[in-house]
């Protein structure tokens, strides 16, 4: 496995867990020292090479490597900004980093399966963004467009995992998970936002019918 390989598969993990964290939950001490751990190896596998050595690689062969270590360098400058926006919803001003940092994790996956698995994933935190939504004084456009964002995502997951694995149980799983996340929710939707719900429920509960 290449170098390069591997850095992408160490910021992609560390990007997982921090993904995988509750709304206000906060990582772990032992999370923190094993990505200083991994950001200080990757600086001392980045250090120049000794002058003789550089004299033998070309300038073609350098910028690549370059383009690598620049990538990596924002994924883990990403990995580290999440530290402040795992916690994030919507109205915050990290937020945008919070949804960009979703999309990483969707764009790093390796297969059309694990990048539905991804963005069912979004679906489900969309979710409990309106739920930690409710009853504040925004609530109204931000629970609306969280609605729109958690039925976009859902789609476009369900669409991806249909053509990767047809009839996989992990449909009937998430919509069942999701359906008890959203109907408790309805009695303190107003008028557009519960039309929004309703249908999306309706969506969800068609992929657990009997077939």
């Amino acid at each position: 496995m290449s170098r390069a390989r591997r850095r992408r598969e160490r910021v992609l993990e560390q990007l997982t867990e921090l993904r995988e964290l509750p709304l206000g939950g906060a990582p772990g001490a032992a999370f923190k020292e094993r990505l200083r751990a991994e950001l200080l190896s990757g600086a001392l596998e980045a250090e120049p090479e000794p002058a003789a050595e550089r004299a033998r690689r070309d300038l073609p062969r350098r910028r690549p490597l370059l383009s690598q270590l620049a990538a990596v360098g924002l994924a883990a400058a990403l990995m580290v900004s999440s530290f402040a926006t795992y916690q994030a919803v919507p109205g915050d001003s990290l937020y945008p980093l919070k949804r960009a940092a979703e999309t990483t994790l969707v764009h790093l996956s390796p297969g059309e399966a694990e990048r539905a698995e991804r963005e069912l994933d979004s679906a489900k935190t969309r979710a409990k963004e309106v739920a930690s939504l409710l009853g504040s004084s925004a609530d109204g456009p931000l629970v609306k467009k969280t609605l729109k964002d958690m039925e976009e995502s859902t789609r476009s997951g369900i669409s991806r995992l249909e053509r990767a694995e047809p009839r996989s149980p992990k449909i009937k799983k998430f919509a069942r998970e999701q359906e008890e996340t959203v109907k408790p929710m309805l009695q303190e939707l107003d008028e557009d936002q519960l039309a929004q719900a309703e249908g999306y429920l309706d969506y969800i509960e068609g992929l657990v019918a009997p077939e």
